[in-house]
C-alpha cells in the first residue's frame, strides 16, 4: 500500500476522533452545562494529544509483541506498556493542567478516578491502533496476494505461449518439407505463407493482446497453407462476418482448434472442415466443425491434446467468466463453439 493511502486512513481516523471531542461545543451542550470554551478545547487538545502518544506507542509496539509468539513474555510486555502509557498519560496531563489550566492546586489531586479514566483511555486508543493497524496489513497482504497471483499467471502464461508457439511451427515446416520433398511448384507460395506465419509467431503473438484481423490473418494464412498440401480447394469452408475493427484477442487462441481440426478430419466429405467466425464490439463468435476418419481408427481422442489444453488454461486466465468453451462430438462430426466476450 502507498504511504500517503497509509496516511490518509490516518488522518480520518484522527478527524474523526476530534469531531467527536468537539461535536457538545457543536451542538450548543457547553452553554447550557455553563463550561467554558477555552477550558473544554483545553480539555480537547490535551485529551487528543495523549491519545496521539497513546494511540502509536501501542501501534508501533504492540504488534511486535504479538509477533514474537510467547504468550507469557507477550502478556507481561502488554501490561508494562499499558502501565508506562497510564503512568506516562498522568504525568503529563496533571503537567499541562499545573502550568496551563485553571484549576486550583488543591483539586488538581491524582487519585484512583484519574488512573482508571486514563488506564480506559489506553485501553480504548490501543483497541483503535491494533485495528487500523492489521485492517493496513490485511490490505497490504490481499494487494501483496492479488500481485503474486498476477505474477504466476502471467508466468503461466507465458510458458503455455511458449509451448504452444513451436507446436505449430514445426507442424507448419512439416507440411513445407511435404511440398519440397514433392517438389511441387507450390513450396515458394507455402514458404510465402510460411513467413508471414513465422512474423506474427515471432512477433505480433509477444503481445498480451493484438488485433482481431490480425488473428484471422494468420488463421488463413494458415488454412492456405494447409490446403497446398491436401491439394482440395474445397477441403475447408471459412467464413468471416460482422465488424470487429479495433476488437483485441489474445494471440494464437484460435489457431489450435483449426489445427486439430486438419489433424484428424477425414476425406469422405467437402467440406471436411468448416470454420466459421463472426464478431461485433461485444463478442467473438467461433466455430470449428470437422467430419471424423472413417477409414482410419483413431486412438487419440481429438481434443486432448498439448495444444487444447493449453487453450483451455489460456482462457481461463485471460478471460474469466468471459468465455464458454464447448467442445463436442455429434455422429461422425466433431464441433468446438467458442464465445468471448473482450
Amino acid at each position: 500500500m502507498k504511504k500517503r493511502t497509509i496516511y490518509l486512513i490516518h488522518a480520518l481516523y484522527w478527524f474523526y476522533i476530534l469531531n467527536q471531542s468537539l461535536f457538545p461545543m457543536y451542538i450548543g451542550k457547553l452553554e447550557e452545562a455553563n463550561l467554558p470554551v477555552g477550558n473544554y478545547i483545553k480539555d480537547v487538545f490535551i485529551s487528543v494529544f495523549l491519545n496521539v502518544i497513546s494511540f502509536y506507542s501501542i501501534y508501533f509496539t504492540v504488534p511486535r509483541i504479538i509477533r514474537s509468539g510467547k504468550k507469557l513474555a507477550m502478556a507481561g510486555l502488554l501490561l508494562v506498556t499499558i502501565g508506562a502509557l497510564v503512568g506516562l498519560r498522568i504525568l503529563l496531563s496533571y503537567s499541562f493542567w499545573k502550568l496551563a489550566g485553571n484549576i486550583p492546586d488543591e483539586e488538581l489531586t491524582v487519585g484512583w478516578s484519574w488512573v482508571w479514566n486514563e488506564l480506559r483511555l489506553v485501553i480504548i486508543t490501543g483497541i483503535y491502533a491494533v485495528l487500523i493497524y492489521y485492517f493496513i496489513k490485511a490490505i497490504e497482504t490481499e494487494k501483496l496476494r492479488s500481485e503474486l497471483v498476477q505474477q504466476r499467471q502471467a508466468g503461466e502464461l507465458a510458458l503455455l505461449k511458449s509451448q504452444v508457439n513451436p507446436h505449430f511451427l514445426f507442424n507448419t515446416l512439416n507440411n513445407i518439407y511435404s511440398l519440397v520433398y514433392q517438389k511441387s511448384d507450390e513450396a515458394p507460395e507455402a514458404v510465402m505463407k510460411f513467413s508471414s506465419i513465422m512474423r506474427y509467431v515471432l512477433y505480433d503473438s509477444r503481445a498480451e493482446k493484438v488485433l482481431l484481423d490480425k488473428e484471422i490473418e494468420y488463421l488463413v494464412s494458415y488454412i492456405e497453407l494447409q490446403k497446398l498440401r491436401i491439394r482440395e480447394p474445397d477441403f475447408v469452408s471459412l467464413r468471416v462476418e460482422g465488424n470487429g475493427e479495433g476488437l483485441t484477442i489474445a494471440p494464437m487462441l484460435l489457431i489450435p482448434f483449426v489445427e486439430n481440426a486438419f489433424k484428424h478430419a477425414g476425406k469422405e466429405n467437402i467440406p471436411a472442415i468448416t470454420v466459421k467466425l463472426f464478431s461485433d464490439q461485444s463478442q467473438v463468435r467461433f466455430e470449428v466443425t470437422n467430419y471424423k476418419q472413417s477409414d482410419i481408427q483413431v486412438i487419440e481422442k481429438p481434443f486432448s491434446g498439448v495444444g487444447i489444453a493449453n487453450i483451455r488454461r489460456r482462457l481461463e486466465l485471460i478471460y474469466p467468466g468471459r468465455h464458454h468453451l464447448e467442445i463436442s462430438e455429434e455422429k461422425n462430426q466433431f464441433k468446438v463453439q467458442l464465445l468471448i466476450k473482450p
